[in-house]
């Protein structure tokens, strides 16, 4: 369970294919704190850490430059993660490229204040931004994403005001359509999650609310 306040930013060092799984390396501030098994939510899906590995060192570096990775910070610890074929197509993990930003939250302590609202890292589908304006520092972005009656019925919409998931990132809603949604980031948003990378084309990974989602069903059920 994630609340969708973004940690830090981690940054993709290696990228493995292994039949339908990708295995994903990566390097944040926080890896030395990490354990095997953690849960990390990257840019929004929820990801189980299967290995770290802290023996970064200048050879190191040189050597994942002869196999295309991205080079390490000396004395930088990676951890990696497995993204299963569902979560790929679900996701947009599999655009993922060494060097990319990934927006990164580890799971919420159940004694504290849940800042953004209730996310699972279960992202239901990609959205795709179609507009970006610059309102005097603020950022406003324009999402599309695929819309059909079915969808909607198991709870794939947004309302206004609402709570939607963008990268991992809990934001409100304004201005819903059927097919779209905008939501605006305030500068301090924009500098520390990935949403600086985010232009017209870029394709994103959005959550509805579990509430809506429950609601939705439970109306289905009740009809």
């Amino acid at each position: 369970m994630f609340s969708g306040i973004i940690e830090s930013m981690a940054r993709v060092v290696a990228i493995e294919h292994d039949q339908d799984n990708v295995h994903l390396t990566l390097t944040c501030p926080f890896v030395e704190e990490l354990s095997i098994d953690q849960s990390i939510a990257h840019n929004g899906v929820c990801l189980t850490v299967v290995a770290i590995d802290h023996s970064a060192t200048t050879e190191s570096s040189v050597a994942a430059k002869d196999y295309g990775q991205c080079p390490k910070a000396d004395g930088q610890s990676t951890y990696t993660v497995t993204a299963m074929r569902e979560t790929l197509e679900r996701s947009n993990l599999g655009l993922l490229r060494v060097g990319d930003e990934v927006n990164v939250e580890r799971s919420m302590l159940m004694n504290g204040r849940l800042d953004g609202h209730i996310v699972q890292g279960h992202v239901d589908q990609t959205a795709v931004c179609i507009a970006v304006e610059d309102q005097q520092g603020s950022h406003q972005y324009t999402f599309k994403y695929e819309s059909t009656k079915e969808m909607i019925k198991h709870g794939y919409f947004t309302v206004d005001k609402g709570s939607v998931t963008v990268n991992g990132v809990s934001l409100t809603v304004c201005r819903p359509t059927e097919d779209t949604f905008q939501v605006c980031i305030i500068p301090y948003t924009f500098d520390h999650t990935n949403f600086h990378a985010i232009k017209e084309g870029t394709v994103v990974n959005i959550e509805f609310d579990i509430i809506g989602k429950y609601i939705a069903r439970m109306h289905e059920l009740q009809n």
